[in-house]
């Protein structure tokens, strides 16, 4: 099986760290970071926009961001064991690809890939199609993991079945609260 996967929220639990900093940047004590955790789940511009955030606390945030080290960030439990059943996995996340091969390296999971398509490649940002469709030709993905409908959505266009994470938003094929259930989505009996 090839595993198209989405980085953020779906390899590695990196919303926690986002929300504490959309919280200090955003210094409102009345909003809950379970509310800043749900917008930046939909998109970073949904959140900026939900919130009015001015263009100084975007950039303040994006950089922030940015300056996560590796060990501030962890891969989810139970991740390595589905990395380790797939033929092939790739990624295709909005993140720049100095980032995201800085955090594999250092959590040890670079070698589980063998393609990226990352933020600064070029592409169209999803739900555009184009960088699934990318990997697809080039790798045949038989399955788009992501924690967010814009992560499925390109892979449905294409005819790939989907797997939501964490996210029970009706149209995947398949749904995971942990992976520890994987082998129930691809060996149901």
């Amino acid at each position: 099986m090839n595993i198209l996967w989405d980085f953020d929220g779906t390899l590695m639990d990196t919303y926690p760290a986002y929300t504490a900093i959309v919280r200090e940047v955003m210094g409102d004590k009345k909003v809950s970071d379970e509310e800043i955790f749900c917008q930046l789940k939909v998109s970073f511009s949904d959140a900026f926009h939900h919130f009015k955030l001015n263009e100084e606390q975007i950039k303040t945030i994006r950089m922030n961001v940015r300056q996560l080290r590796p060990n501030d960030l962890k891969p989810f439990p139970g991740v390595v064991h589905v990395l380790k059943q797939a033929d092939k996995n790739v990624i295709m996340t909005h993140k720049e690809r100095d980032d995201v091969l800085s955090i594999l390296t250092f959590h040890k999971l670079d070698k589980y890939f063998t393609d990226m398509v990352a933020g600064d490649d070029g592409y169209p940002r999803k739900p555009h199609t184009a960088s699934y469709a990318f990997l697809h030709e080039k790798h045949k993905v038989d399955l788009a993991i992501g924690d967010r409908e814009i992560d499925i959505l390109p892979a449905k266009q294409l005819g790939i079945k989907t797997c939501l994470f964490q996210n029970e938003a009706p149209g995947a094929d398949y749904y995971l609260n942990h992976y520890r259930d994987f082998n129930k989505i691809i060996n149901p009996y």
